[in-house]
């Protein structure tokens, strides 16, 4: 199969489909695979270029499939369902992977390291704790409030459940072990993120990209990592402003006949991304007046005549500008002095 240039794989997660091109862009093989069988197939293979959606488990393959010595590419799948024609099947979705992979403007993920993937699960393990907690912290609200305890709103209210919890609260006894299990719940949720807090806190002092990323005003250790496990190298982006669009901190646009129509920010990429962007951003913004660099000047000058979000937004692109030239360039931010 000395003739094939490109195979399109389509990933599942016992059966692998497969379509190879030719160097003119015809099709010329398809065929479906087991996963070890997949291994010994394209490990036999000459060295070519495999592309595939960067779905579940692709970057361990695509890891797998490097150290047979062939040129590994992941694509968003939204750039793949535009070529998906007629119905839908495991060797159409392969077909359209080779034809969005034959497109020369086409944009790639970056094959990210064990190491990243590892710090990328900490992180959603991380968030799922924290969308956990107000759950806990609402199921305790609501059983006391069916016995017409009105508890203050957030942590406040939670921190009084203690004295509910002894015998003369007036609360049966099965309604007190409920709320007991409920509360045990909310503290061991409330422990797990906090250590979890700690321990990405450590990994990023340790983490060279994450150490060089917190010399930036406003980003702290929990948005050093996540940009070090999630962006990488920041290579696959041609620019800063390329890397500032992914995130979706640039406006949408709508624009036709010479006419250019700007809308709101796209909101498109790496929400959690974007959003601790954003947070560190109004960091920035609370503490812009007594900073003398020239990015807190200018946040404070667009403070007096744009509203906060407005200047929210503006400063979280600015900041995401700022961590692709240190991912992709290295060294670390050198604050530029009072103009």
């Amino acid at each position: 199969m000395a003739n094939i240039a490109l195979f399109g794989l389509d990933i599942g997660k016992q059966t692998f489909h497969v379509v190879g091109h030719d160097a003119q862009g015809r099709p010329v093989f398809k065929r479906q695979f087991s996963r070890n069988s997949l291994l010994e197939f394209l490990a036999r293979q000459p060295v070519t270029r495999i592309v595939m959606e960067a779905c579940c488990g692709a970057h361990w393959l695509a890891r797998k499939l490097a150290g047979y010595g062939h040129t590994v590419q992941l694509i968003a799948p939204q750039y793949v369902r535009a070529f998906v024609t007629g119905n839908k099947n495991d060797f159409i979705d392969a077909q359209a992977i080779c034809e969005a992979a034959s497109r020369p403007t086409m944009s790639y993920v970056a094959v990210k390291s064990p190491e990243q993937q590892a710090m990328s699960a900490l992180h959603r393990l991380r968030e799922a704790r924290i969308g956990e907690r107000p759950q806990a912290g609402n199921q305790i609200h609501a059983l006391l409030l069916e016995f017409g305890v009105a508890l203050p709103v957030g942590v406040r209210g939670i921190k009084q459940v203690p004295v509910w919890l002894q015998e003369e609260s007036g609360l049966p006894a099965l309604a007190r072990r409920v709320l007991e299990r409920h509360f045990d719940h909310w503290c061991a949720l409330n422990r797990q993120i906090t250590e979890l807090d700690a321990e990405i806190a450590a990994q990023a002092k340790a983490d060279d990209v994450a150490s060089r990323l917190m010399t930036v005003p406003g980003i702290g250790p929990i948005t050093a990592s996540q940009l070090a496990a999630d962006a990488g190298n920041a290579k696959g982006y041609g620019s800063a402003r390329d890397f500032a669009a992914s995130l979706g901190l640039v406006p949408r646009q709508h624009s036709t006949g010479g006419k250019a129509k700007l809308l709101g920010i796209s909101k498109r990429g790496d929400k959690s991304l974007r959003r601790l962007l954003v947070q560190c951003a109004h960091v920035i913004m609370q503490n812009a007046a007594r900073w003398t660099s020239a990015m807190a000047q200018w946040t404070v000058a667009l403070m007096m005549r744009r509203h906060a979000n407005i200047v929210a937004c503006a400063l979280a692109n600015k900041l995401a500008r700022v961590v692709w030239a240190i991912l992709a360039k290295g060294g670390e931010y050198r604050p530029s002095p009072t103009p």
